[in-house]
C-alpha cells in the first residue's frame, strides 16, 4: 500500500493557492482541468516531496474546484492535513502577517494549527525538536476551532 494523496474541496481558486503556495510553501506541480465534468484538480506537493511527486504523483494534496457553486461547511469533518516545517515560529508569523488567524498557537515550539479559506484543518509541527517556548506565542490563547 501507498499514500497517494487527500483530496480538499475548495471554493476559490485564487484564495486557496494563496494560502497553500504563497504562505505554506506547497508547490503545484500539475493542473487537470474537465469541461465535462465541470472541475478543475490542482495537484500540489511539499517542496521535499517534489521529486517523489514527479517520479510516483505522490504524496500530493489535491484541490478539487467545482465550477458549479456548491457549498461547504463544517471543514473540521475532514480531519486536518500535517505538515512538517523548518521553522514554525516563521511560518506562523508570515501566515499571521497575511491574515491567517492561528487557531492554536505554537505555545510549545512544537505544534499549531490554522485554517485554509475554505476551514479545512492545518496542523504545523516543527522539524526535529521543539523550539523553546517564545512570546508571544507561549502566552497567546487559542482561536476558534481547529
Amino acid at each position: 500500500m501507498q499514500f497517494l494523496h487527500t483530496m480538499v474541496r475548495i471554493s476559490d481558486i485564487d484564495a486557496s493557492l494563496h494560502f497553500y503556495c504563497d504562505l505554506l510553501g506547497l508547490k503545484e506541480v500539475r493542473r487537470k482541468e474537465s469541461e465535462k465534468g465541470r472541475f478543475t484538480l490542482i495537484f500540489l506537493t511539499a517542496p521535499e516531496d517534489e521529486a517523489r511527486s514527479a517520479e510516483l504523483q505522490a504524496p500530493e494534496l489535491e484541490l478539487t474546484y467545482n465550477w458549479d457553486p456548491e457549498e461547504y461547511s463544517g471543514g473540521r469533518n475532514f480531519g486536518h492535513l500535517a505538515y512538517r516545517v523548518e521553522d514554525i515560529y516563521a511560518l506562523c508569523q508570515k501566515l499571521q502577517d497575511n491574515g491567517v488567524t492561528i487557531n492554536r498557537p505554537p505555545r510549545d515550539g512544537h505544534m499549531a494549527f490554522v485554517k485554509s479559506p475554505d476551514g479545512i484543518s492545518v496542523e504545523l509541527l516543527q522539524k526535529g525538536d521543539a523550539q523553546p517556548p517564545r512570546e508571544p506565542w507561549a502566552s497567546m490563547e487559542n482561536t476558534g476551532s481547529w
